[in-house]
């Protein structure tokens, strides 16, 4: 079982000091607002692992981190997903993920997921509309091995519109009840990732059985997490489930499991003081941890928006009877 490397208060990573940076809410999400801290310089510095070990333990601590107006290559993006997970400990035969239907010939490689709205735009230019509360999800949850970090430079923005919103499953976990706690302690969901199998079969492509670690080999996209699990860097206790990809807790019935996860989902949407939003400029960064927090894009727009993101794996979810809530570590 991975050692935490820390819980200590943000202010206490030392190398990040020297950079400008406040917290865009109590919970969740640190800015660093000045242009001139650039991730490139970051990555190539000659004390680069301890400023990205730095930064992925801030991650981890505040759930997702945004950067402005960076000039990261898609190479330095790629290696700094990488190594956020290498520098905290992450298993050696977890690299960065690739999408079960990415394709052999895509631009930048199959470890880079072009985000755009291309595809989400109809015939008469509108976007395609659902409850918006609907999309929010953890990426590739449905994976043996999910991921921990995720890059996401958004380089074409329209006017106005199409921010993003994160959750943090650490303040999730905090508001239950103790006994709610202990209760969701017991239980395991079921994860599926199968819808990609039906966009495959659409695209007339085979599932990419090659997803950044052995044992996301399997073309049945099926995994079985904890609903609470630790978070290795941190030790923190989060809540794991999506309404994206969790489909059932397992020791329940049928009708207890929908109504369990409808009531989490709900906790998670409804709760806008454990969210945070935000408004995109052209290439502005965000780094996530996926294991403490969840994410949804605002489709409020209709010109054209796209971005490059990068994920990497890190180990199998687990959770740690011994490890403790984000509050109680923090003596709030």
């Amino acid at each position: 079982m991975p050692t935490a490397v820390t819980t200590s208060p943000p202010s206490f990573l030392a190398s990040l000091s020297q950079y400008e940076s406040y917290e865009a809410t109590p919970v969740i999400g640190t800015i660093f607002p000045d242009r001139t801290t650039q991730l490139s310089q970051l990555v190539e510095a000659s004390n680069a692992d301890e400023l990205v070990h730095d930064l992925a333990v801030l991650v981890s601590q505040r759930g997702v981190v945004f950067f402005k107006e960076q000039d990261l290559t898609v190479e330095q993006q790629k290696r700094l997903a990488q190594k956020l997970g290498e520098l905290t400990g992450k298993p050696e035969t977890s690299k960065l993920y690739m999408h079960p239907i990415s394709r052999l010939d895509a631009e930048f490689g199959r470890e880079v997921s072009v985000i755009t709205s291309k595809t989400a735009v109809n015939k008469s230019g509108h976007l395609t509309r659902s409850r918006a509360s609907g999309g929010w999800h953890s990426d590739n949850t449905y994976e043996q091995i999910p991921s921990d970090y995720a890059v996401l430079r958004m380089h074409t923005l329209p006017g106005i519109g199409g921010d993003t919103l994160w959750a943090s499953g650490y303040e999730a976990y905090d508001r239950l009840s103790p006994a709610y706690q202990k209760f969701l302690e017991g239980l395991t969901a079921t994860h599926d990732g199968s819808i990609f199998n039906e966009h495959a079969k659409k695209l007339g492509i085979e599932i990419n059985t090659d997803r950044g670690a052995p044992e996301n080999s399997s073309t049945e996209m099926v995994a079985v997490h904890p609903v609470i699990i630790t978070n290795p860097v941190t030790n923190l206790k989060t809540l794991f489930i999506n309404r994206g990809f969790t489909k059932k807790i397992n020791e329940l019935t049928t009708d207890e499991s929908e109504n369990l996860l409808e009531y989490l989902y709900r906790h998670i949407s409804e709760n806008h003081d454990l969210q945070v939003r935000y408004r995109w400029q052209p290439n502005d960064v965000a780094i996530w941890d996926n294991r403490v927090t969840l994410h949804t894009a605002t489709h409020d727009f209709t010109e054209y928006r796209e971005g490059y993101r990068v994920i990497g794996l890190g180990g199998k979810p687990y959770l740690d009877p011994n490890s403790t809530s984000r509050r109680t570590a923090l003596n709030l």
